[in-house]
């Protein structure tokens, strides 16, 4: 059986009390969230407390200084039991990083120890109504006025979207804006003219509060900017591979667990006088599911090497994501099946994986951007003279 050697024995332990947490402050509390379609503050306040947020973040600001994989583990324990609603992933992967590796130092001081004790909820604002994989289509514009910028515009889609604190914002600025740059911003969502939209009504991830937001003349200091003008692109290209990598490893995790409780789930239903796994098609149909999450762990956990040795590239972190999102669908698809009629019923957790599956060939970069990066390294290289 294929054993995963990435972890030590304090890795595993934090894993353990994660799953205790989860037990405590999340399992009893998911299916209401799911009805209200945000999880309460407290539960981020509860997770910081536990040492669960950010946890690659310095000592210096607040945090614990931990390797990767600690947040993999966060991110892994809650994907395993089909909670799709605290955001943390974003929260830590995403936003944290930006501020982390972008931030200045005041603006690492500011936010940092409060996206740590979970005190700030971090968001991102990428997406518009125009404008999805193609960001250079926004129209979110921010003008200078003396020290300030003044930003108007609106953004869709976006997940912590009625919860954040603080969002890592993308706009146009000035005469970049001709030329397609995109310039970030880290805006304090108390600030006047941060607006929150209605709570979106999603297929999946009903817990997971996700937003229409408004800027109308909304005021941020010089200082909110997030690097230099114009050079939103190449900050956000260095951390895509990263956002990358997150969503394949909690797809990797979600294929193992549906393909766990679809085996127990027919070793156990009966059918024409004996269980569903006595039937050959079971048996052959889980053999595949199971060696393909095997297949995709293996490729997951190689790409978190890589990673966390600096040397994970764009196209692999595209090969991960596009591979492991289609496998996702494909295992939360067939599982469903050999639930039969109960599959369809949300009070089984199978139900909920299969609306949940879905946005993973779109979130993160869709399947066909990951697909034309891949191809574009292939070709290149033919061209080169190098093998594809």
């Amino acid at each position: 059986m294929f054993q995963r050697k990435l972890f030590n024995e304090e890795h595993e332990m934090f894993r353990d009390s994660v799953r205790k947490f989860i037990e405590k402050e999340i399992a009893p509390y998911h299916e209401q969230w799911e009805h209200d379609g945000v999880v309460p503050r407290e539960v981020w306040l509860k997770a910081g407390e536990a040492g669960m947020l950010c946890c690659t973040v310095p000592e210096e600001y607040g945090g614990l200084g931990l390797d990767y994989l600690f947040d993999v583990i966060v991110f892994e324990e809650i994907a395993r039991c089909g909670y799709t609603g605290p955001g943390f992933l974003i929260h830590c992967d995403l936003v944290a990083t930006y501020v982390k590796s972008f931030g200045t130092e005041e603006q690492k001081k500011h936010w940092l120890p409060k996206m740590v004790s979970g005190e700030a909820i971090g968001s991102l604002g990428m997406t518009e109504p125009h404008a999805g994989s193609d960001l250079r289509n926004i129209r979110t514009k921010a003008v200078r006025d003396g020290d300030d910028y003044v930003i108007n515009g609106q953004k869709v889609f976006i997940s912590n979207g009625q919860m954040c604190d603080v969002l890592v914002l993308a706009t146009k600025v000035g005469d970049d804006a001709e030329k397609g740059a995109v310039t970030l911003f880290l805006v304090d969502a108390s600030l006047p003219g941060f607006k929150r939209g209605r709570n979106l009504d999603k297929l999946g991830l009903k817990a997971q509060d996700t937003s229409e937001l408004f800027f109308e003349d909304l005021r941020v200091p010089a200082s909110a900017m997030l690097g230099k003008p114009g050079q939103g692109f190449p900050l956000m290209m260095t951390k895509l591979s990263q956002e990358r990598l997150a969503q394949a490893i909690r797809s990797a995790t979600v294929s193992e667990h549906l393909v766990q409780i679809t085996a127990e789930y027919t070793a156990d239903r009966k059918a024409f006088g004996k269980t569903i796994a006595d039937f050959q098609n079971t048996q052959f149909k889980l053999a595949e599911l199971k060696t393909e999450a095997v297949i995709g762990r293996v490729f997951t956990d190689s790409c978190i090497e890589k990673f966390m040795a600096g040397e994970l590239d764009p196209v692999d972190a595209a090969m991960a994501k596009m591979w492991l999102s289609n496998l996702h669908c494909k295992i939360a698809d067939e599982c469903l099946q050999l639930f039969g009629g109960w599959g369809y019923m949300w009070e089984y957790p199978i139900c909920r994986a299969y609306a949940d599956a879905r946005i993973v060939k779109i979130a993160g970069g869709s399947i066909e951007i990951m697909k034309h990066i891949i191809a574009k390294d292939m070709f290149s290289r033919i061209k080169r003279g190098e093998t594809a």
